[in-house]
């Protein structure tokens, strides 16, 4: 389970002269996500999602607030809330000299697990993914889909109760967001929390439990996909996301 409290994170940006003029990413965000549920993070760009994710995947620190994931404090457990986490950031890069199993042992191995469980663990994700083709195949050259999968088991290596993925099907195929939505909801079933971001509606509507908006570094609005729909008065999902960031559907 994941529970934000009252972030809040700014960044320093040049100004004219020497002083940096401080610019406020997040403001006192609080929402939660639950085990056995896939959350949706929704937002426009420069909304401050990304940055609220590093900061419950401990890398960033906020400047004021907490969270905990799976009852350990991001400020205070830093440790045991890596090893209860498996984040999957926009655009992870994976290693393109190593093949599919390669990076997903590095990861495993860096994460504490022995020789032994490692290549136990790599041999149940290869087949858990689909990727037996490309198992021993370096990465370079690998589709977006591909390389998605792979990062995604590196995420995934030492079955982290907690999942964070920052816009996971971002550039996949139509086959490839199919496959990986099934993946997410057998993560849930399993009673796993899953709190992903994207701007994909339909992928949103197909998938999450509960969803929390997030507009100008605060949360405009959280609850179930219907109950969104019933507090804005719009029947579209989209249309609901327009008038809960303050903009006319």
């Amino acid at each position: 389970m994941i529970k934000a409290m009252d972030l809040r994170k700014s960044f320093s940006k040049p100004g004219a002269g020497r002083k940096s003029e401080p610019v406020m990413a997040v403001s006192n965000v609080s929402f939660t996500a639950s085990d056995g549920e896939v959350t949706g993070l929704l937002g426009p760009n420069g909304a401050g999602k990304s940055t609220t994710l590093r900061m419950l995947a401990t890398l960033v620190k906020p400047d004021t607030g907490t969270a905990s994931i799976d009852g350990f404090d991001i400020g205070s457990d830093v440790l045991a809330v890596r090893k209860q986490l498996g984040f999957m950031p926009h655009n992870a890069g994976i290693y393109p000299r190593l093949t599919t199993k390669e990076n997903i042992s590095y990861y495993a191995r860096l994460c504490g697990l022995s020789r032994h469980d490692t290549a136990r663990r790599v041999d149940e994700l290869v087949e858990q993914l689909g990727m037996q083709s490309y198992a021993d195949r370096r990465a370079a050259g690998f589709s977006q889909g591909q390389r998605t999968k792979v990062a995604l088991a590196r995420a995934l290596a030492h079955r982290p109760q907690t999942l964070m993925l920052d816009e996971p099907t971002n550039g996949l195929d139509v086959m490839g967001t199919r496959g990986l939505r099934e993946i997410i909801r057998d993560l849930a079933k399993s009673g796993h929390c899953v709190l992903f971001s994207s701007h994909i509606m339909q992928e949103v509507s197909a998938l999450c439990d509960h969803i929390a908006i997030i507009s100008d570094g605060r949360i405009a609005i959280a609850d179930s996909l219907d109950g969104i729909k019933a507090r804005t008065g719009e029947e579209d999902l989209e249309d609901a996301f327009v008038r809960a960031i303050g903009e006319t559907p």
